[in-house]
């Protein structure tokens, strides 16, 4: 049998895909990219749910937990049919406040925020076994210093600033039950170069997509396994009545 959740209306069977939510900063609304980590996971989970990207630019916890409820809705939580969000924010709340104090947010609300996104996701039907944070990737300060200066302004960021918000969001994980990717000791791990991993000492190269597409797959992975192929396989289609095989309901 095929996975098949359909809503009749009048005569037409409206399929219901069930959906993983990619929510983030930039590096969720770029994993959409060619070979981005986004792209490469909504590949491997084609005709089992839509992979939806909500990733926002620029974004930190703050802000994200304000717009959250207009992404998402709590009222009914059932028709949401999501399988699993990603919650990756960080690289912008761990900007120097003095330098970018408009991105910036402290490291005590940092956690709190992302506390309070589980806590909504939680009322809107995701439970914390369905949630994966992800901490930001660590900082080549040299790499994002020479984007910094194109853009008029100082270098805003510290790696070491960002492995505080990274232990932080392992922590935060940790207290709501949920599962996290470390990337910024996963990237340092063994005293690895990752340098090859950023593309501009803040955002991911193809390698580092690769990375986040690999290790995140290793955790998601347990959360897609039981959703089934939806719509038949061509090949089992009755070609005599088709309907009696892309009409069915089981």
């Amino acid at each position: 049998t095929y996975g098949c959740c359909y809503f009749f209306n009048m005569t037409v069977a409206t399929v219901i895909w069930p959906k993983v939510v990619l929510f983030g900063d930039s590096i969720t609304q770029f994993s959409f990219q060619p070979n981005g980590w986004g792209a490469e996971t909504a590949n491997k989970l084609a005709r089992k749910c839509d992979v939806v990207n909500r990733g926002l630019s620029g974004y930190n916890s703050r802000w994200a937990k304000i717009v959250l409820p207009r992404l998402i809705s709590s009222q009914n939580p059932a028709e949401n049919n999501i399988a699993a969000v990603t919650v990756f924010f960080g690289a912008n709340d761990a900007s120097l406040e003095d330098k970018n104090p408009q991105q910036h947010v402290p490291l005590k609300e940092y956690s709190e925020n992302l506390k309070e996104i589980s806590r909504f996701l939680t009322s809107a039907g995701v439970p914390a076994d369905k949630v994966i944070f992800i901490t930001p990737p660590p900082i080549h300060e040299p790499a994002w210093e020479k984007e910094c200066v194109l853009k008029g302004c100082p270098l805003n960021r510290h790696n070491s600033v960002a492995g505080q918000y990274a232990q932080a969001c392992v922590q935060a994980a940790g207290q709501c039950g949920s599962d996290v990717l470390d990337l910024w000791t996963l990237m340092q791990k063994d005293g690895q170069d990752f340098t090859a991993y950023l593309s501009d000492g803040l955002h991911l190269s193809e390698k580092g997509n690769q990375f986040v597409a690999q290790h995140l797959w290793s955790i998601l992975e347990s959360r897609v396994a039981h959703l089934p192929f939806i719509l038949p396989y061509w090949g089992d289609v009755e070609t005599s009545s088709p309907e009696s095989s892309l009409l069915c309901n089981s």
